[in-house]
């Protein structure tokens, strides 16, 4: 019988397991989770013929190298990246067929930071409320890759795409958020709300999956004390004592007891996942849906 898996030969600086994420379980203080640039985990499971619901790896940084124990097809995106094939150059962007016992190495992102690696069948390992995904603030679901590891895949099930290149977004030269201000925007000062919507704040090197920090100008509070925790939604911009803002993303806690001032509108923050640390961040306000 056929051994479908992976073997870790270099884990990375931070590689998941991530899919769609476990939506529909704040209540139990879980959040959701999943792949933080899901459009180019979406696209590289389209490649190589999986459904989209299908498990990927998301590497950080300095990707990755992998040994399948069987033939496989792989296809690499989200942040470019180089790519080789037991050391020949193998494209980014496109499927690529990896023989049984080739080493694959993804390797430092060249912009962006995270790089998202499918495998025909995808990782099948075992899914917690309803799925695959890598919590790092609850610790469900597989751990951190590490040197050694070997993962399970399923049955290849689609033929994988017919293209020499898939068009990619780049990463963010600029990250520029909409945002809805509010529900806490009354605990800030107008000078602070006018400096939130008209300073350039930049990416800070302290992001990681739960949130984007930024570095900028402090925003001052109207007045002292703290909020009674309350539930904290995707994309909550929330102002700690610091006065920068933060941005949670995919990984991020439920609940919470420091003011939201606005909220990121959810299609840009498959950007926030890609901004590298300095990359300028723009507040924008839009009206309320």
């Amino acid at each position: 019988m056929t051994d479908r898996a992976l073997a870790v030969v270099r884990a990375g600086a931070l590689t998941t397991v991530q899919d769609l994420g476990r939506p529909g379980y704040a209540h139990l203080g879980v959040p959701r989770s999943g792949a933080l640039d899901a459009p180019a985990a979406a696209l590289v499971n389209r490649l190589v013929g999986n459904p989209p619901g299908a498990a990927v790896l998301e590497t950080t940084l300095n990707g990755c190298s992998l040994r399948p124990r069987c033939a496989v097809t792989v296809a690499v995106g989200g942040a470019p990246c180089p790519v080789t094939v037991d050391g020949r150059p193998a494209p980014w962007g496109a499927p690529v067929r990896v023989s049984a016992g080739a080493l694959l190495d993804i390797g430092t992102a060249l912009s962006g930071v995270r790089t998202y690696v499918a495998v025909s069948g995808g990782v099948t390992v075992e899914p917690v409320l309803g799925s695959r995904s890598t919590d790092l603030l609850s610790g469900l679901g597989p751990p951190p890759l590490t040197h050694g590891a070997v993962l399970p895949l399923g049955h290849e099930i689609g033929v994988h795409a017919r293209v020499d290149v898939a068009p990619q977004p780049a990463p963010p030269a600029e990250l520029v958020l909409r945002v809805t201000v509010g529900p806490r925007d009354d605990w800030f000062t107008p000078t602070a709300l006018r400096a939130f919507t008209t300073s350039t704040y930049r990416v800070s090197s302290a992001s990681n999956r739960i949130g984007l920090r930024t570095e900028g100008p402090p925003l001052e509070r109207a007045f002292p004390g703290e909020l009674p925790s309350e539930g904290m939604v995707l994309g909550a911009v929330q102002v700690p004592p610091d006065g920068r803002p933060v941005v949670f993303l995919a990984d991020h806690p439920t609940t919470g007891g420091y003011p939201v001032i606005a909220v990121v509108r959810t299609a840009d923050l498959p950007a926030a996942g890609q901004a590298t640390p300095g990359t300028p961040v723009r507040f924008v306000p839009v009206r309320r849906r």
